[in-house]
């Protein structure tokens, strides 16, 4: 077998390497090689940077869950490992971090879906130009990025299902909380006096006598003043 080597001094230098009866030998790559080779598949790859994000996003809106953030460190790290010896396009990987920064910030700004779908739209773009190479074997598969695509639009849909269902519930706390809540009068009057409401003791007035130990319904509020009327007797029974 002859090898052409390429020089400065000599570059049309030739060796021949005398290989009759020589035997081949295999060698198996050993386990921290093929670990290696399954986290640089593209696929892998693009799937630990997503879990890295997501687990580090959740431990972000859950201060405290610990795991979350611990895995999403890890897969980002190791996705960062893979992405150094991968083709990486980085206006894909911008298109991508744009499109899940997007994503979650629908939760937070009343656009209606357009941010989220903006999203989507990025975020499926830069998935399928990440990879620059026309090596086969170094593209993400299309069923890989179809699927990512619509869990982030199933959560983007159930993120504006929740925000839109907790628009309509009635308010819990605050002043709005205290419309229409029921209290019991602490002492009789007239026209001004306490009252116990949300476990807590209010000054309040009346337009109708109260006594002691009537129930009452908060009608307004003024400052740390409760307007109340008393709770008709259907309204006690349905109580």
């Amino acid at each position: 077998m002859k090898i052409r080597l390429g020089g400065v001094a000599d570059p049309e230098s030739e060796i021949e390497l005398q290989t009759t009866g020589l035997t081949v030998e295999n060698f198996e790559p050993d386990w921290r090689t093929r670990m290696l080779a399954v986290i640089t598949d593209p696929n892998i790859a693009y799937l630990l940077m997503l879990v890295g994000i997501y687990g580090l996003l959740f431990e972000g809106y859950n201060p405290g869950a610990i795991l979350p953030g611990v895995v999403g460190a890890i897969c980002l790290l190791l996705a960062l490992f893979a992405f150094q010896v991968l083709p990486v396009n980085f206006a894909g990987l911008a298109l991508i971090l744009l499109g899940l920064g997007l994503i979650a910030a629908e939760a937070f700004v009343p656009s209606f879906g357009t941010l989220g779908l903006g999203g989507i739209a990025a975020f499926i773009f830069g998935s399928i130009i990440l990879f620059d190479s026309d090596v086969p074997g170094f593209s993400l598969s299309l069923s890989v990025i179809l699927a990512v695509a619509a869990g982030a639009g199933l959560m983007m849909f159930g993120m504006m299902l929740m925000l839109a269902r907790t628009r309509w519930r009635k308010a819990v706390s605050g002043a709005e909380g205290m419309l229409g809540e029921i209290g019991e009068a602490l002492e009789d009057f007239s026209a001004e006096g306490t009252v116990f409401v949300h476990s807590e003791r209010w000054n309040a007035r009346t337009s109708q006598a109260l006594k002691k130990g009537e129930k009452i319904r908060v009608i307004k509020i003024d400052g740390l003043l409760l307007d109340v009327e008393p709770v008709d007797q259907s309204h006690n029974g349905a109580q």
